[in-house]
């Protein structure tokens, strides 16, 4: 079933800086390692994680140039030496390493990384599972171990975390706030959440006001040092705080960061007994939940919010969306079907 093609086209960031940066190449097919499957790209998601490997110069992420995307859905197209998990022919879906290379009409990638994809899935809304339900995942139950009829702050609410969250906290059994512009609090509602409008709202004073003594978890993926402690503020004692990204340095840049770790440690010296436990290494049991995930895809209790299906030639251009903000959902590439 390999493909009869000798080339294939790519993203590549030929520097750090703005979406123009990503240029779309055409060169000669991968061919899988030992150990490696060839897969034929579907979609791959777009992430705020690949607008700062885009932007910055930042320790341990691939140099320029580089191939952006760390989720993606498709089939498997030939195999290297050594690989009988999959098959040819059969739809996957994987977490790539933090090295990306997702944006791509083909990628390869190690057989272990690869989950099986149920047949009859949507590739668009397969994909925001990976990285997005993955992370939601992981910080609902994981980190924050989250349990039946508390109460939870999702910042970010109507993002592609955001609204993973919601979807994972409904069947969960939470009561739920979210934060988000005016725009999206339609799509924050309708996922079983009280919207909160961060901008002309004090959250803090907000929760306080809706719960009486503040939530049981707060997922913060923004960043900043102010953001992270008005995060931890709104939590009751005994509650945990889970600051998980650094979406600020679309606009505050790479500052953010060591601001974000000082709060999040500060949080664990409180006398009430309020913590922020770490999340783990990206993709942690990925093979292990993405089945359990897809699952719940296929039986309709998780509905991925798609916010668009964009051609793969147009990567710079959901990157400028990306930036923008006030994006209900996941961005979406699409290579294929």
């Amino acid at each position: 079933m390999t493909t009869e093609k000798t080339t294939h086209h790519r993203i590549v960031a030929t520097r750090h800086g703005g979406p123009e940066v990503l240029q779309f190449i055409e060169e000669s097919l991968p061919e899988p390692q030992p150990g490696e499957a060839r897969i034929r790209v579907q979609t791959a998601g777009v992430s705020a994680y690949d607008l700062s490997m885009r932007r910055f110069k930042i320790l341990g992420n691939a140099r320029p140039p580089f191939t952006p995307g760390v989720d993606v859905v498709g089939v498997v197209d030939a195999l290297g030496e050594g690989v009988s998990t999959v098959a040819l022919g059969q739809r996957v879906a994987a977490l790539a390493t933090l090295g990306g290379g997702c944006y791509a009409e083909f990628v390869c990638l190690p057989a272990s990384s690869l989950a099986p994809l149920p047949e009859g899935l949507d590739a668009a809304e397969a994909v925001c599972l990976v990285a997005n339900y993955l992370t939601a995942h992981e910080a609902l139950h994981r980190v924050a171990r989250i349990q039946r009829g508390e109460r939870i702050l999702v910042q970010g609410a109507a993002g592609g975390v955001g609204t993973a969250l919601l979807e994972l906290g409904r069947l969960a059994g939470v009561e739920m706030y979210g934060t988000a512009s005016a725009r999206t609090h339609a799509q924050v509602k309708a996922l079983g959440a009280t919207p909160i409008d961060y901008r002309n709202e004090d959250f803090v004073a907000r929760i306080r006001q809706l719960t009486g003594d503040g939530v049981d978890a707060v997922f913060d993926p923004i960043g900043g040092f102010r953001q992270v402690w008005r995060s931890s503020r709104a939590l009751r004692k005994g509650g945990r705080m889970v600051w998980f990204g650094v979406a600020a340095t679309k606009t505050r840049g790479l500052g953010v960061i060591p601001g974000s770790l000082l709060a999040n440690g500060l949080v664990n010296l409180f006398p009430d007994g309020r913590r922020a436990p770490m999340m783990g290494e990206a993709g942690e049991g990925a093979t292990e939940t993405l089945p359990k995930l897809f699952a719940l895809l296929a039986e309709g209790q998780l509905r991925p919010l798609v916010a668009e299906r964009i051609p793969l030639a147009e990567a710079a251009r959901a990157h400028e969306t990306l930036e923008r903000g006030g994006v209900a959902g996941k961005l979406v590439l699409v290579a294929g079907e």
